[in-house]
């Protein structure tokens, strides 16, 4: 570990030269960018048994330090992993380049012609812990949408996390970019995190990927802003004019599909009117996958003892675990209602053969992702088609919903003249 006593003035000439290397990395084009990322997947390949090896350093460390069996697993490094990071580049080497897109041209009266060019953030911050398969994959997102980034790891991945970045070092060498475009902090001290987030001057957004207290801690204390989301409290609500077999199955999928995704359904809304037809079956499709399902009076009355009385804390809660709340509603208006009062405007999906219903929750529900007929488990950056993403942002400012390529980018407007004044 780099023995690194003044940690700010060490973050501070690092802000400094991300900055200087964001300059060049938005001049750079798509040929050298896509070289370099090409050039680090080359490199993780022949590192392969270096980055097990240092990976096998962390993962002596977390068993020593009592570190739980899930978190053991998020942090190691198999050829598989390592697999999904080579991968992963070269996913994001052959995406279209968004930088010095222009678009909306139009000729105004005066003669001039004004649009609008895609241009990237700057420097992009991402603090993340655990899995150190996100500092490939985000230095490679960054890199092709045209932004420096500084990257700090959890303090439990160090090892892997530098062995990554010296193959990140060495690819942006290989295609002629300079080094700094990509920065692992090589401290674990805390005091680090806290220069990071209150560098304006060099670092253009904080984006913090991990648990729900990291992520409120970013949040508070950053004055550089940040995108984020913080829970992801989603919903299936099943209309009184659902398709049987499309409300069972998507209902289904979205909870068990995966437990432990921001985009799993946490709260089961159902029609009062279909309630009695619907639920039992679903009932237990959910417990033979050992769902333990907390219900209003209403769906307690219906299911009996398959389930438990829901509390009002329920309704605002993210499991990330194999436990369902259900709800018996009036209508949409009630569904809606609900929604939109402990939603953490993530997901949200209905199920309704009906145009204009579909068409209301739409328009009505407040959330980054709101779906009509499917399963909230797509809300992702490989399901939308944007390639691997940095994360999901739940924010209204610039980016929302999964953050890909074009969420780290901003616009400017261009005017083109031809001598022309202002009269």
């Amino acid at each position: 570990m780099t023995q690194i006593t003044d940690v700010t003035a060490y973050m501070t000439e690092l802000g400094q030269r991300a900055r200087t290397a964001s300059r060049a990395l938005a001049a750079a084009d798509t040929h050298a960018k896509n070289a370099a990322l090409n050039a680090i997947a080359d490199d993780l390949e022949s590192s392969r048994k270096g980055l097990i090896d240092e990976n096998a350093k962390d993962l002596k460390a977390g068993k020593d330090k009592g570190l739980d069996e899930a978190l053991l697993d998020r942090l190691e490094l198999n050829d598989a992993r390592i697999d999904g990071m080579i991968e992963g580049l070269r996913q994001i080497a052959a995406l279209p380049d968004p930088i010095g897109e222009i678009f909306d041209m139009t000729y105004r009266p005066s003669g001039i012609q004004v649009g609008r060019m895609r241009v990237p953030l700057g420097v992009v911050g991402i603090i993340y812990e655990s899995r150190p398969n996100v500092t490939a994959d985000a230095a490679a997102l960054c890199l092709k949408s045209g932004n420096a980034t500084v990257l700090r790891g959890g303090s439990e991945a160090f090892h892997s996390n530098q062995a990554i970045a010296t193959s990140i070092r060495r690819g942006l060498e290989q295609a002629g970019l300079p080094s700094d475009a990509v920065q692992v902090i090589e401290t674990t001290d805390r005091a680090a995190v806290g220069d990071m987030i209150n560098m304006p001057k060099y670092i253009d957004v904080i984006i913090p990927r991990g648990g729900k207290g990291l992520i409120e801690r970013i949040s508070q204390g950053a004055s550089v802003p940040v995108i984020k989301h913080l829970d992801g409290i989603c919903h299936v609500y099943i209309d009184d004019e659902a398709d049987p077999k499309k409300a069972f199955d998507v209902a289904l999928n979205a909870k068990t599909q995966r437990y432990g995704t921001c985009n799993t359904l946490e709260t089961l809304l159902v029609n009062d009117t279909v309630a009695e037809t619907i639920l039992p079956a679903l009932a237990e499709a959910y417990l033979d996958k050992g769902v333990e399902l907390r219900g209003c009076a209403a769906t307690c009355k219906i299911l009996g003892n398959q389930c438990i009385a829901a509390t009002d804390e329920d309704w605002d809660t993210e499991y990330l675990a194999p436990i369902l709340s259900i709800r018996i509603v009036d209508d949409l208006d009630a569904a809606i209602d609900h929604i939109n009062t402990h939603s953490s405007s993530h997901t949200e999906s209905i199920i309704t053969e009906n145009i204009t219903k579909s068409r209301r929750f739409l328009r009505e529900v407040d959330s980054s992702s709101v779906m009509v007929n499917a399963s909230t488990r797509f809300a992702d950056g490989f399901e939308y088609g944007l390639g691997a993403e940095i994360g999901i942002s739940t924010d209204k400012f610039h980016a929302r919903g999964p953050v890909g390529l074009e969420g780290l980018t901003s616009v400017k407007f261009i005017v083109l003249g031809d001598g022309h004044i202002r009269q």
